[in-house]
């Protein structure tokens, strides 16, 4: 049961925007936040003590997603893609004031004997992904606040995960090569 429910709740977080899609046009009004907000809790007491960088997301989208139920205001639930990128936002900007960055922790993972003239470099990536979450933020806001659905669903459902996914592989890529020949 644990395991589906992690799953389940994984699916729904990335397929976040199509599942509002489909509830919102399909599905019975408010049923769709109640249903997301009931995914959300459940994830974050699965990963209670498992991933504590996700309970301020996992919060903020519980908060919203109840809100959207309660105040029957289904337009709030595109909102979560700009709580998600200001989440991560926070914590890549926060992992760069304290240390060590997210990026070098994730480069760490590979490789845990990474040079010390690659902290810099890593956090220039981390610096770069800060920014990715201001400029995703506010497109996800402009769609949520300006563009149709279909319009939203496209993005955040889609093109957003793409241009993370090419800022991720295209940086590991240059990291692999780069690290090489320090």
């Amino acid at each position: 049961m644990k395991l589906f429910l992690q799953v389940a709740t994984i699916l729904v977080v990335l397929c976040y925007p199509i599942a509002v899609y489909f509830g919102l046009n399909y599905l019975p009004q408010g049923s769709i936040a109640l249903l997301l907000c009931s995914l959300l809790v459940l994830r974050l007491f699965i990963s209670k003590q498992k991933l504590k960088s996700l309970m301020l997301p996992l919060i903020a989208g519980i908060i919203l997603t109840a809100s959207s139920f309660i105040a029957k205001a289904n337009d709030w639930l595109l909102y979560y893609p700009v709580v998600i990128s200001t989440c991560m936002l926070l914590l890549f900007a926060h992992s760069l004031k304290w240390g060590p960055s997210i990026i070098e922790r994730l480069a760490r993972l590979k490789e845990p004997d990474l040079p010390e003239k690659a902290v810099p470099y890593l956090n220039k990536v981390t610096l770069i992904w800060c920014s990715f979450f201001i400029v995703n933020g506010a497109i996800a806001y402009y769609t949520a606040q300006y563009a149709s659905l279909s319009a939203w669903t496209l993005y955040n459902g889609l093109i957003s995960y793409l241009l993370m996914g090419i800022l991720f592989a295209g940086e590991w890529l240059y990291r692999t090569f780069w690290l090489k020949k320090i």
